[in-house]
């Protein structure tokens, strides 16, 4: 058996596989870190252009993957400008200017002294009271802010305790609401966010505010509105047109976040789950409520991060916006955090990712194309480094095992490193990315520069794509190279060996080119690639040195037509496949 196997192991044979082995070690892409870390730097810049600073470029990699995004509701989805509207005193007396009057007094002495920048409702407040001359009677004897857990802001001023804050709180320590919560309802409903003011004598100074805060008298509800921003529904429009998942979360009622989210356009806005259901339901319970809900409400800091927990245990790669100190830590839980330009704390941004700048949200719509963008570029740059090598080294086995000898030296190995892998692969990892054409169907995305890969859908797959592409390229690569050199052996072996070492080059530089056709960087990178093989061959001492041989007009145009053969075959090839693959049931079609 040992004899046989070494009458069977020839020479040719055993300098082919050894030729193709060092051919596969010396063209080890080693390229590739540096090819992904220039595209994420060159997506980056492209960004800060736009009005979105990027504050880590590996974040572009998980943005291409965003197939949810979770917008705060104030200060990100409005423009966090909240006005006094409406007056609803619900005292025993008719509603006129002057019980209007009276309630806008009770709810700016709720605010309480030094506390006028504690919250956005109380600088509205205050200054609704200042607009209309409404003083309040003095400085507060005592007072407490506004907080989250909470849920109200109380004030002691000349014997009454005044309590400002969220109904559903403030109705629960009144003695008797009647139909308020009705009315809130219907304030809410109109997209507008309600405080309730209440008040009681006290007797002397309670040491705990908060306590004494029960056994109120209801005076009556006052009703905010907060804008929504004019980015926010072309935002979540192409959101949507692209494919993502839009959330809104937020700590205001129930139905005025339903009807804000409503005016921005999401999708089942009325499907609404609180901040209380959400941390009471079991780890199942939850994953089926963040599937179906759209909207969640009352939510506090922490429940905010249990919602972005729950929705990456389902599987989303999410993106979180907000603008706040409560969004500080959901916005660094998420896969990507946005933080939102004018934030009335530095924690978002300081948590985030990617801060857009000028508050427009459909600059999160050009940074999700960037993302989605740079995984192509990537993808390309890989297929030009991984696929030319495999071509390479299968045009070197073969031509060893037919040749006797490997048709390229290692200087010629090099050169054709130098000229299609380094500049090439970098061109099309920089290269800023062109819509393939204008759109006319009149949607959300027309007219985006990146509208294909938008429409693609969030990246998935890349491997598989990868390998296809790596496949079909070192096919084309070797067919192209195989066929220039067999064509050119009756004419010499020194002759040959350059037809093959040109053709490698040119089929590699024509596929580069077809897939980077939009960008004059990539064109002009390959055209230049092209231009110094052909100065190195001609050239007749830079030829002799790379073991070369000048090449007649005959000869180059057969190198030519096999590199054209090999690139249209690289294009043909995969359709073809396709559609014998659909022909035969295997695949459903395109998409």
């Amino acid at each position: 058996a040992v004899t046989a196997l070494g009458v069977l192991w020839r020479r040719p044979l055993r300098e082919a596989v050894g030729s193709g082995v060092a051919v596969a070690v010396a063209a080890v892409p080693e390229g590739l870190p540096l090819v992904a870390t220039v595209a994420q730097q060159a997506a980056a810049r492209r960004l800060s252009t736009r009005g979105v600073v990027v504050r880590s470029a590996r974040v572009l990699e998980a943005l291409g993957r965003v197939d949810t995004v979770c917008f705060d509701k104030t200060g990100t989805l409005t423009e966090n400008r909240l006005q006094v509207v409406r007056l609803v005193p619900l005292a025993d007396g008719p509603s006129d200017d002057l019980a209007d009057e009276e309630l806008l007094r009770l709810a700016a002495a709720a605010v309480g002294a030094g506390d006028d920048e504690a919250h956005e409702t109380d600088r509205a407040v205050v200054s609704a009271a200042a607009d209309r001359g409404v003083a309040t009677d003095g400085e507060a004897e005592a007072s407490v802010p506004f907080a989250t857990g909470r849920g109200f802001s109380a004030a002691l001023r000349d014997g009454r305790l005044v309590v400002k804050g969220a109904p559903e709180v403030v109705l629960r320590r009144c003695t008797d609401a009647g139909d308020a919560a009705r009315r809130v309802r219907e304030l809410a409903c109109e997209g507008l966010r309600v405080l309730a003011v209440a008040d009681r004598a006290v007797e002397g100074r309670p040491d705990d505010l908060e306590a004494a805060a029960d056994g109120l008298s209801l005076r009556g509800l006052v009703g905010l509105a907060d804008t929504v921003r004019p980015s926010s529904a072309a935002a979540v429009e192409q959101l949507r047109a692209a494919g993502v998942r839009v959330l809104v979360a937020t700590g205001d009622h129930p139905e005025t976040a339903a009807a804000i989210a409503a005016q921005a356009g999401v999708p089942d806005a009325d499907k609404v789950v609180t901040g209380a259901q959400l941390a009471r339901a079991s780890t199942a319970e939850r994953a089926r409520l963040v599937a179906d809900a759209a909207v969640f409400a009352r939510l506090s800091p922490e429940q905010k991060v249990l919602l972005v927990g729950a929705l990456r245990r389902a599987g989303a790669t999410l993106a979180m916006t907000g603008d706040g100190v409560n969004d500080a830590a959901a916005i660094r839980l998420a896969d990507v955090g946005v933080g939102v330009a004018g934030a009335e704390s530095p924690a978002a941004r300081s948590a985030a990712d990617l801060v857009v700048t000028d508050c427009d949200l459909t600059r999160l719509v050009d940074a999700v194309a960037e993302g989605r963008a740079l995984w192509s570029r990537v993808r390309d740059a890989v297929a030009i480094l991984v696929g030319g090598n495999a071509g390479e080294v299968a045009f070197t086995v073969l031509g060893t095992a037919f040749g006797g000898r490997a048709p390229l030296g290692t200087r010629q190995l090099l050169l054709v490193n130098l000229l299609t892998d380094m500049f090439p692969a970098l061109a099309v990892a920089v290269a800023a990315p062109r819509a393939a054409a204008p759109s006319s169907d009149g949607g959300p995305l027309d007219g985006h520069p990146l509208e294909a890969v938008l429409r693609a859908g969030p990246q998935r797959g890349f491997t598989a794509s990868v390998r296809e592409l790596v496949a079909v390229r070192g096919v084309a690569t070797a067919a192209g190279a195989t066929g220039a050199w067999a064509t050119g052996r009756p004419t010499g072996r020194r002759r040959a060996g350059t037809m093959g070492l040109a053709a490698l080059i040119a089929t590699q530089l024509g596929q580069t080119a077809w897939s980077g056709r939009r960008s004059p960087l990539v064109l002009a990178t390959a055209a230049g690639s092209l231009l110094a093989l052909v100065a190195v061959v001609q050239t007749p001492g830079v030829s002799r040195f790379f073991g070369c041989t000048p090449l007649d007009p005959l000869s180059w145009l057969v190198v030519l037509a096999w590199a054209a053969a090999g690139t249209a075959g690289a294009e043909v090839l995969p359709r073809v496949l396709k559609r014998a693959a659909v022909d035969r049931g295997t695949v459903s079609g395109p998409g």
